[in-house]
């Protein structure tokens, strides 16, 4: 996370590209502060210890104090997604100092790092599945009695297909703002305290 790389080193080594940290890189840098920019309940089933969250949708409050501290910030979701947002609205914030997690913490589970378990909730590419799933077959099986709706099948599958493409999900973005899936502006402020120290 040093900024003594070349523009042109970063683009042909990932490794010494000065906004990605690799876990194995994490690992190495245990005075990284990590920021966890999932959902309180991805958060709850398992983190990094040690880190805080901050859920994306909650960072825009935070953003301009956590980019003016003078700490070295890794960024993670569970792919990585998520968490390359949340460093652009940083760095567009002024962060010099930050970066994102390559693969996320599918990518620290996978390098052996240890995680802190709590009770197990759904992530939220599970959740989409699930919702965007139910939604087509409710299509397909309304359908069969108005033939119209089946048009609601296509619609979420070309909605699938541009999160795909854009790598972004409006269905999370609506799914993120469900109870299950929030915290209180109280806890990410103190979640914010506690990572300033």
């Amino acid at each position: 996370m040093t900024s003594t790389v070349t523009p042109a080193d970063a683009a042909t080594n990932p490794a010494s590209n000065p906004e990605r940290v690799t876990a194995a890189e994490l690992h190495d840098r245990p005075g990284i502060a990590v920021l966890d920019v999932r959902t309180p309940g991805e958060f709850e089933t398992a983190h990094i210890p040690g880190s805080v969250n901050v859920p994306l949708d909650q960072l825009d409050r935070h953003a301009e104090r956590l980019a003016s501290a003078d700490i070295q910030i890794a960024v993670v979701c569970q792919s990585g997604g998520r968490a390359e947002k949340a460093h652009q609205q940083l760095k567009g914030a002024g962060a010099t100092r930050t970066a994102v997690l390559t693969g996320g913490m599918g990518a620290w589970a996978e390098s052996g790092g240890p995680t802190e378990d709590g009770r197990p909730r759904w992530a939220m590419d599970r959740q989409v599945r699930l919702a965007a799933g139910s939604l087509v077959l409710a299509g397909i099986l309304t359908s069969l009695r108005w033939p119209k709706a089946r048009f609601l099948s296509g619609a979420i599958g070309g909605g699938l297909v541009f999160s795909a493409v854009s790598n972004t999900c409006g269905m999370a973005a609506v799914l993120a703002k469900l109870p299950y899936n929030r915290s209180s502006e109280e806890a990410t402020d103190r979640a914010v305290s506690s990572l300033l120290g």
